[in-house]
């Protein structure tokens, strides 16, 4: 890491943080807590200044070529930066044609043309790879509910990648294989623990705090002239690698695969590689369905494919269990105290909440292989292949 970069990064880690912090008290202070205009407009500003030198020094350095794991670094540092700027309203892209921030939109475009992601922080920088130092991560804030926050949401994707895991290793061996019932039993596992992760973050997490105080940091901003939306929990190739080996989830489902598209970006590299060499895999579902038909009555059959549908059963219960009760208690519910201007820009992704709950229902759904006929779902298979366990 360059003197340059270690500084920004220290910054990110201490001053950033602190002031981050101090303005968040202030708003929360507040009777109208999503009001942030004329509060705390010294701090912004030394916010912004700071780290502007920061980025000026970077961009005048270039391309230090030490490797990815310091461009990577450094995109986050950089993307922690313009989304606090975001959210104590020093930009925004309702109002702007472009970046207010040239120097920090040229060096987050080269940062990200150079490794392949979008030129904004993304999940990993806040959960899978953000180094702790002195038993301490990188956060925007100290409030206790930010670190709740991240904490769980690690947890819980990480729990995502050993299902995924433990399916992709079915591939090579089969569905009959004796081996693949251990391997279904490992996701099995690791899906119950996302679903323990979740209900400690409904129990925990204090709603105002994190509507108000965390939430905000993940809207969309400008780099450029371009608006790339907010960070999202599900920005890593386990979960979708889950939906599809499961055959829950399809990836010439136009709707499905723009979703595919739309998340790649935000991305790390190996994520993006691992997702697609996992979309040109035949899933589960269909492997077990060819051979259903003269294996059915078969012992090793009913005891795999059953483990197989307990867990497309429990990947259904964390959609669900996202969408109904974290969703819904954390954004939605929150949202209705909102003024219109403010509720347009509620959502990390940037389309109008209600759309953007839409949007969750037809995933949660498919998910849940719900019996729908507006939306494409594995409902029918999932169905037949309980009945030749049945049988």
């Amino acid at each position: 890491m360059s003197a340059n970069s270690e500084n920004f990064e220290n910054w990110i880690r201490s001053g950033f943080v602190e002031m981050n912090t101090e303005l968040e008290n202030l708003y929360f202070a507040q009777e109208r807590r999503e009001n942030v205009d004329g509060v705390g407009d010294k701090l912004k500003a030394q916010i912004r200044d700071e780290g502007h030198d920061f980025v000026v020094r970077l961009q005048a350095e270039g391309n230090t070529d030490e490797g990815f794991d310091n461009a990577f670094d450094l995109l986050g540092d950089l993307g922690l930066y313009l989304a606090a700027l975001r959210r104590h309203e020093l930009t925004n892209p309702a109002r702007e044609e472009k970046s207010p921030f040239p120097e920090a939109s040229a060096l987050g475009l080269h940062i990200a043309a150079s490794i392949g992601m979008a030129p904004r922080f993304a999940t990993a920088h806040l959960a899978t790879r953000n180094a702790a130092k002195d038993g301490l991560q990188k956060s925007f804030t100290t409030l206790k509910d930010e670190f709740l926050f991240l904490d769980y949401n690690t947890r819980s994707i990480f729990s995502f990648m050993r299902a995924a895991d433990a399916l992709t290793r079915i591939l090579p061996l089969g569905v009959s294989h004796p081996v693949a019932h251990t391997l279904l039993e490992d996701a099995a596992n690791a899906l119950k623990d996302v679903i323990k992760y979740n209900e400690m973050l409904y129990d925990y997490l204090d709603t105002d705090r994190f509507f108000y105080s965390v939430r905000p940091y993940y809207k969309p901003y400008r780099v450029g002239r371009h608006e790339y939306r907010g960070a999202n929990a599900g920005d890593f190739s386990g979960i979708n690698e889950i939906d599809l080996l499961l055959g829950l989830c399809q990836a010439n489902d136009p709707y499905y695969a723009q979703l595919l598209v739309d998340k790649m970006l935000f991305m790390t590299p190996e994520d993006q590689a691992s997702l697609r060499d996992c979309m040109r895999r035949r899933s589960l579902l269909a492997q077990f369905l060819d051979i259903a038909p003269g294996s059915s009555h078969e012992p090793w059959f009913k005891r795999n494919a059953a483990a197989f549908l307990e867990v497309c059963r429990l990947h259904g219960q964390t959609a669900s269990q996202h969408h109904d009760r974290l969703v819904t208690t954390f954004i939605e519910e929150p949202s209705t105290a909102l003024g219109g201007d403010k509720l347009a820009q509620v959502t990390a992704s940037g389309p109008p909440l209600q759309v953007l709950m839409r949007a969750l229902e037809t995933l949660r759904d498919m998910r849940l292989a719900a019996n729908r006929t507006d939306i494409k779902t594995s409902y029918k298979d999932i169905e037949a292949l309980k009945a030749f366990v049945e049988d």
